[in-house]
């Protein structure tokens, strides 16, 4: 288990901060948090500041990719109904190799460019020496079940598994393990458990069965952990949820699927619930020895109803660290940041 002292808890970013770039991202956590953190991502700034929507644009400017006529238009719907944004989901050609289908993220390019400023940035002294550059992607399944037809998943989520496996390859060969950690962003999957997509048969073993191939994917020199999420494209959850039986669930599979060590599983704590029903299921969380508990129960402005949330886990579960829900990337205003990064803080110490 990694402790940044006996006596504090430990402040995880899951990953977008609402800033201009890296260095940025860098030198506001680092002066403010830094000494709580133990990990710290770029930012996911410019293109990749909304998460995922920039691979859709890739997607289907993809030559080897087409709109699946034969299904409707996917409506995103919040959980109170209001439709967030609308999809047409693609497949691959017919007479297309989906083995030679080219996809282009960028997360290598970015993961090693940002690297430079956060080690000369560190050598500055702007970054605690003992924290750790964090990179952050998205799963295949997330891409597959929010922007690919369920008709062609079993074309499209080997191939693209394999490009981010290239992707995590190019990192793993150009960046210091030790200086470095891995996070995998699990959201559609939670929706899926939660029904929120069509789900199909062995759905629950199909996720696990990724999900622990990606953590194997990353050699034991190198932090991994895994953040759960409910979605939040427009600051409300897809879902919500009635407690937090589904993530233990969850983590306790990526636990068993995972066959080297893990670092981290992080877990989203609504504003509204601060209630023992909702965390009453951390009892049976199952995590390995040397694995950390992170709950993102952080919320802007409420800082008793944060210190509250994260009394009432502590009665169930054993809880390492405390962050937000989600990224902080998309808060309605940037110049809030500060007054979240001092929520963060005060609820650390």
């Amino acid at each position: 288990m990694t402790e940044v002292s006996d006596n504090k808890t430990i402040i995880h970013m899951v990953g977008s901060v609402p800033l201009d770039d890296a260095e940025s991202v860098f030198r506001a956590l680092g002066e403010t948090i830094g000494n709580h953190m133990v990990r710290i991502p770029d930012g996911e700034t410019g293109r990749r500041q909304r998460w995922i929507s920039f691979i859709n644009d890739q997607l289907k400017a993809n030559p080897d990719l087409e709109i699946d006529r034969g299904i409707p238009v996917f409506e995103f719907k919040q959980w109170d109904g209001k439709v967030v944004f609308r999809v047409e989901r693609l497949k691959i050609k017919d007479g297309v190799d989906p083995e030679n289908v080219v996809y282009q993220t960028g997360y290598a390019d970015d993961a090693i460019r940002n690297y430079e400023a956060f080690a000369r940035l560190q050598s500055d002294g702007a970054i605690p020496a003992h924290v750790k550059y964090q990179i952050c992607m998205a799963t295949p399944l997330a891409i597959a079940y929010n922007f690919i037809s369920p008709n062609a998943f079993d074309q499209f989520i080997p191939a693209y598994t394999k490009h981010l496996a290239d992707e995590f390859g190019r990192i793993a060969g150009a960046l210091p393990h030790e200086r470095i950690s891995y996070q995998w962003d699990v959201c559609q999957e939670v929706l899926m458990w939660e029904g929120y997509y069509q789900q199909y048969p062995g759905f629950k073993e199909h996720i696990f069965e990724v999900l622990g191939g990606l953590g194997d994917m990353v050699p034991q020199g190198i932090d991994v952990g895994y953040h759960l999420c409910y979605g939040s494209p427009a600051d409300e959850h897809m879902v919500q949820p009635e407690d937090m039986g589904v993530l233990v669930e969850i983590g306790n599979g990526i636990a068993g699927a995972v066959t080297r060590p893990l670092q981290y599983i992080h877990m989203p704590v609504p504003i509204e619930r601060g209630d023992d029903a909702y965390f009453e299921p951390l009892s049976g969380l199952k995590l390995g020895e040397g694995t950390d508990l992170y709950l993102g129960l952080v919320h802007a402005g409420d800082a008793a109803g944060n210190a509250g949330k994260l009394d009432a886990a502590r009665r169930f579960a054993k809880v390492a660290g405390v962050g937000a829900e989600c990224g902080v990337g998309r808060i309605k205003n940037p110049k809030d940041l500060p007054g979240i990064l001092e929520e963060h803080r005060r609820l650390a110490q």
